[in-house]
């Protein structure tokens, strides 16, 4: 089994109480998550942000067609520190699977995003590229819902 780390650094427009909200609270995480050609439901969203809670996350496409992703919670140290798997990358399997390292920084206005990944599998350099990709598009996600959030987190 390979592991294949990367970085995404972002900074947002929302102090980090606003971006851990979004996500840790299921109606603010189904919002952002998942590729544009998806919707979340929230009521598909299960989020138990506790060390060894797990996550699940139901995106729903044209046609019918689901996709469930889901893992657990290593680390909540919140609202600057969350860690959680994707899949089992302890037993990837066939299925992509990494450790995510998300940690927030309060920087000029909002917030600098830093996501780590720890990509467990086999799928190398392909494999690698389109998760990169795939995150990509959630961040963007993710930035836009925080911008347009105008409520204060209680």
């Amino acid at each position: 089994m390979q592991s294949a780390e990367q970085e995404i650094v972002r900074d947002l427009a929302a102090g980090p109480d606003q971006v851990y909200a979004a996500w840790t609270r299921p109606e603010r995480f189904a919002r952002w998550f998942g590729p544009r050609i998806f919707a979340t439901p929230a009521e598909r969203v299960v989020l138990d942000v506790r060390p060894g809670g797990a996550w699940q996350a139901t995106m729903l496409g044209e046609d019918g067609f689901e996709i469930t992703i889901g893992g657990v919670y290593r680390e909540v140290a919140g609202p600057y520190r969350l860690v959680f798997t994707t899949g089992d990358p302890d037993d990837p399997g066939d299925g992509p699977a990494s450790v995510v390292t998300l940690t927030l920084e309060e920087h000029t206005g909002g917030t600098r995003m830093r996501v780590h990944l720890a990509a467990a599998g086999n799928g190398g350099r392909e494999q690698a590229e389109q998760t990169r990709e795939g995150w990509l598009e959630l961040i963007d996600r993710l930035a836009e819902h925080v911008r347009a959030s105008a409520f204060p987190v209680s």
